[in-house]
């Protein structure tokens, strides 16, 4: 037997759906429109920043960016032909290979980085009290951790 969702449960899961289509939505026009990068440019460009020497080994980049590998290597092929990556073969491992941030991905990182902290404040950060936002990450933690639990290594 279906255990339904109540009236109240209805209206919080249709909101989460409506909240978690529209802002990456928002906030994809706004790096587009400052800066010609995707959420998900951007995404691996951050990642590649904070990492040592700007360089991830592309399944591990894959993991982080919960992408899979085929969608991963599709970005990274797009963002080398625009300069901002650079693939390298690994030296112990022939089979498998490093994305690496270059200058040129640097700068476009560095110079889009404050327009879309702002976007993230104007649409979400600022939007909630601190106590909500605060309640937002620890229910978003929660979630994201349960269903990484389920997931299978291949």
């Amino acid at each position: 037997m279906t255990n339904w969702l109540d009236q109240e449960q209805q209206a919080v899961w249709r909101a989460w759906l409506s909240a978690t289509t529209l802002l990456p939505e928002q906030l994809g026009r706004d790096l587009q429109c400052d800066s010609d990068l995707t959420n998900a440019d951007y995404q691996i460009l951050v990642h590649l920043s904070e990492a040592h020497d700007r360089r991830v080994r592309m399944s591990e980049l894959a993991e982080r960016t919960l992408s899979s590998r085929s969608r991963l290597s599709h970005q990274i092929d797009r963002m080398e032909n625009a300069g901002l990556v650079t693939r390298e073969l690994c030296a112990v491992d022939r089979r498998g290979s490093f994305a690496v941030l270059t200058d040129k991905g640097w700068d476009l990182l560095v110079s889009a980085a404050p327009a879309h902290v702002e976007s993230v404040r104007r649409h979400l950060v600022d939007v909630l009290t601190p106590e909500e936002f605060a309640a937002l990450g620890n229910a978003c933690t929660k979630v994201s951790n349960h269903l990484k639990s389920l997931v299978v290594e291949p």
